[in-house]
């Protein structure tokens, strides 16, 4: 496993997407704009499929804006032939988030090469048992460890107010996880908000199109070193 620490600077109430959960799409493609001063596209394409809530949905943005086109455009400015296909549901849970991904990942005509996940947040603003975020994103991992695909598990730490036995049971479950099944670990992916609240959508919960792109410089290294092996991984169980 591969762990890319932020240093912790501050912990404010985390609200990461409590919105009426709307019923699933279709894992869709997203086209990011061309970025100046990019390297030249080369090599294969490598396709990652973002799994995830609003958080990487884009709520309250433009077409183009979101987590996975800007994740996109910053990969593809280093010369990664990446291809973002976005299956996030704003207001999933983990739970839903595993009721869902089996579907969602045979809906696929070509297997991605890498996932990047964000699950855990509407659990957590809802209180509910941290078991329960565990046992659901222990299943999202496996299912993506029985595929062979690669993931990088973009971490969420417990809102201060729901009082430390539930911070102690909630905050190791990400590097915990993501140890036991030998993904990548971003520690805690809204870090770069709680640093400059001016990056936060006057909901006070979901990040501006400036905050998404803090977000994408704080996670592509992790990205790019993850694409860089998910070539030889293979399935831990016949298909």
């Amino acid at each position: 496993m591969k762990m890319y620490c932020v240093p912790i600077l501050m912990l404010a109430l985390l609200s990461a997407c409590g919105e009426t959960q709307q019923s699933t799409p279709a894992p869709t493609d997203v086209a990011a704009e061309p970025e100046s001063d990019a390297l030249p596209v080369m090599g294969p394409e490598m396709r990652i499929f973002a799994f995830g809530d609003s958080l990487l949905a884009g709520y309250g943005l433009e077409t183009g804006e979101g987590y996975p086109a800007r994740l996109e455009a910053a990969l593809r400015a280093r010369g990664i032939n990446a291809r973002m296909i976005d299956a996030a549901v704003s207001g999933d849970t983990s739970q839903a988030g595993a009721q869902r991904l089996a579907f969602a990942l045979d809906a696929q005509d070509t297997k991605p090469d890498l996932a990047v996940v964000s699950l855990g947040g509407n659990d957590m603003l809802r209180g509910l048992p941290p078991e329960e975020t565990r046992k659901s994103m222990d299943a999202i991992l496996g299912e993506f460890d029985k595929r062979g695909i690669e993931v990088v598990v973009l971490g969420m730490l417990a809102a201060p107010n729901l009082g430390k036995d539930y911070a102690d049971r909630f905050n190791p479950i990400y590097p915990a996880l993501a140890k036991a099944h030998g993904d990548t670990l971003v520690p805690f992916f809204m870090q770069p908000l709680l640093e400059n609240p001016d990056l936060i959508q006057p909901d006070k919960v979901h990040p501006t199109a400036q905050g998404v792109e803090a977000m994408v410089a704080t996670t592509v290294d992790a990205v790019a070193g993850a694409l860089s092996e998910s070539r030889g991984k293979e399935p831990s169980v016949p298909e």
